[in-house]
């Protein structure tokens, strides 16, 4: 599979979508939006994808929006940007909902779109020069990317009114401490450890995994009870699921399970 702006690499269960528009920061542009959309319809497709890495190519995550190519638009801008952001969110949606989780490897800085597209992961390693800054009113414009979504159920509403009303730049080290991403290793580290994670994950039950994402996305939604009922028909249907019932034998046996992603 071959794209513009993206790499996109399948490896022992492993997808690997990397922005690579190094030349430009990794700016989103309609077409960056369009083929993340495309590539998120090919991962959809292959059931023996358990586990999907988001990263940037050089030395930046993803800068944001591509505003040279908006102004360019001149009064053709609205449109555009509707173009663009409506790709950008299905393929958000799907890999949201598809039952592989996904990793954010930020190798450098995630500002605008980048930072939305950090907290749309399920999980994030973040090397140590990365930094993060929402930016998006700095340049007198609202946040896309679905982070008005997850940006307040990852790490709080107080905290991300900051981040998208004064634009304040977080280091590596203080996103990890607000819950931003999950750890920060070393700049020439990350992609070891961000691959180690994936194929863990890649080698377990996926079909659980996509239970506890469906669960956690919708839990603010929902009433107590309607989500411990939403839990029960979830355990139910992996009790009976080939992963379930390896999973229990495996522990009651005290070996390892071998999970088929079913």
């Amino acid at each position: 599979m071959s794209y513009e702006t993206l790499l996109y690499a399948v490896e022992s269960g492993v997808a690997t979508i990397t922005f690579n528009r190094p030349e430009a920061a990794n700016a989103m542009s309609p077409l960056v939006a369009k083929e993340f959309n495309d590539v998120s319809l090919v991962v959809e497709a292959d059931p023996n994808i358990r586990a999907v890495v988001i990263t940037g190519a050089g030395k930046m995550f993803c800068e944001g929006g591509d505003l040279a190519s908006f102004a360019a638009e001149g009064e053709g801008a609205r449109a555009l940007i509707l173009q663009m952001t409506g790709d950008l969110h299905l393929g958000i949606s799907r890999l949201t909902r598809n039952p592989a989780p996904v990793i954010g490897a930020v190798n450098g800085t995630a500002a605008g779109a980048g930072f939305s597209m950090v907290m749309m992961c399920d999980l994030a390693i973040s090397a140590e020069s990365a930094v993060y800054t929402m930016a998006y009113t700095a340049a007198g414009l609202s946040p896309d990317g679905s982070s008005t979504f997850f940006m307040p159920r990852k790490i709080g509403d107080r905290r991300t009114r900051e981040l998208m009303l004064t634009n304040r730049v977080l280091k590596a080290q203080e996103a990890e401490e607000w819950g931003v991403v999950n750890r920060v290793v070393p700049d020439d580290q990350l992609m070891d450890e961000v691959m180690a994670l994936a194929q863990t994950l890649a080698n377990g039950p996926t079909a659980a995994f996509g239970e506890v994402k469906a669960l956690l996305n919708g839990s603010f939604e929902q009433s107590l009870e309607t989500q411990m009922e939403l839990e029960a028909r979830a355990i139910a249907k992996m009790i009976g699921s080939e992963d379930g019932q390896e999973g229990v034998a495996a522990f009651l046996n005290k070996r390892k399970p071998d999970f088929k992603g079913l």
